[in-house]
């Protein structure tokens, strides 16, 4: 059995400041406004769910995470899943995927909630799955033992619900599986701490532990994210790769931030301080699109989001993310959706409609 370790304590009000000031992790560069101006408008949700103590050989299979919803988060329309290693090592692996090592400290995350397996040491010792979704559904965070009796890998399981819509940019630049130390600063040691201290408290049943999990889950999952941008490769390109460069990265928070303003190539290459072509080039090298057909894409997501959410009419909708006419907003919004935004408001309230997720745009 491992050591036992001795753990920071925390207060609610540090972790609703951390969870929601995403600049407090992995050394924020001034340049990552985008990435903030995304998660400034999306409620993440997230929280831990299992804990294991696993001896080598053993082998865990995770289903897709749109299983796991109806018992982890009934009604998230999209789950992100991801682990943390605490002591000792394993492999990470999604279906038809390479192997990935991990060791004490790294954090691997499913983006987009792919079925996946992890394991410790050579052979195949299956952990038994009706127990481990029974400890699932009746929320019991102590550490699951199991395993062949070698070397003991110890970790957590975490997972955050967010809205597909409004997190597309992101989670459309992030690969089926990642890996990031959290071992690396003072920041990534306080989130480790805390979080198992917190499993200590929550498998005790202490009042308020699951709350402060929660919050310290959303807030492992923003570090990690900006542990992983940092990381990029400089000839990388996509979302969160532009979002990291000076010139797109200002032009998407921009975009973000105003994104009712009836912007001009011209303004906005004002905004940010180059020339229009200078502009267009950067920001068609990273995300192969124009400023402006990019903006146009997200307003339509910040439109497709709020029909699910509001009672708003079309046309109030239309104008809030910067249309002047209902009639070039529900030509816009069939193109990109494939139907015109009432019908697609009532198909999102109907039973029939998995999780009662709404179509993503392509």
């Amino acid at each position: 059995m491992p050591a036992r370790f001795t753990f920071l304590t925390v207060s609610p009000a540090t972790l609703e400041c951390f969870a929601e000031a995403p600049q407090n992790f992995a050394g924020r560069p001034t340049n990552m406004d985008a990435f903030s101006e995304v998660l400034s408008g999306v409620r993440l949700k997230g929280a831990l769910f299992f804990s294991a103590e696993f001896s080598a050989p053993w082998r865990l299979s995770t289903p897709h995470s749109g299983t796991l919803a109806s018992t982890l988060a009934p009604g998230a329309p999209h789950l992100v899943i991801y682990h943390l290693v605490v002591d000792g090592s394993a492999r990470a692996r999604v279906e038809g995927g390479q192997d990935m090592e991990l060791s004490p400290g790294d954090i691997v995350v499913f983006a987009h909630g792919d079925p996946h397996h992890l394991s410790g040491g050579s052979g195949a010792n299956q952990v038994e799955s009706a127990a481990v979704l029974t400890k699932i559904a009746t929320r019991d965070i102590s550490p699951m033992q199991s395993g062949g009796g070698g070397a003991t890998t110890r970790f957590v399981c975490g997972y955050l619900s967010l809205d597909p819509l409004l997190c597309g940019p992101i989670l459309q630049s992030l690969p089926p599986m990642l890996k990031v130390n959290v071992r690396t600063d003072r920041s990534g040691h306080w989130l480790e701490q805390s979080i198992l201290h917190l499993v200590e408290e929550a498998a005790s049943d202490r009042a308020g532990s699951d709350a402060m999990l929660a919050k310290l889950s959303e807030a492992l999952f923003v570090d990690t994210l900006r542990r992983y941008v940092t990381g990029l490769p400089d000839q990388t390109t996509g979302w969160l790769a532009g979002a990291r460069d000076p010139i797109v990265g200002k032009s998407l928070a921009l975009l973000h931030r105003r994104a009712h303003h009836p912007w001009t190539i011209a303004e906005l290459a004002s905004e940010v301080g180059v020339s229009r072509s200078v502009l267009m080039a950067r920001f068609t090298r990273y995300l192969s699109d124009s400023p402006i057909a990019y903006l146009t894409g997200w307003r339509l997501r910040l439109a497709a989001q709020a029909l699910t959410s509001s009672s708003k009419g079309v046309a109030d909708i239309a104008a809030a993310v910067g249309y002047e006419s209902e009639a070039a907003f529900n030509r816009a919004f069939k193109r990109v959706f494939g139907v015109p935004p009432a019908r697609y408001r009532r198909q999102s309230r109907t039973p029939a409609s998995p999780s009662g997720s709404p179509r993503l745009p392509p």
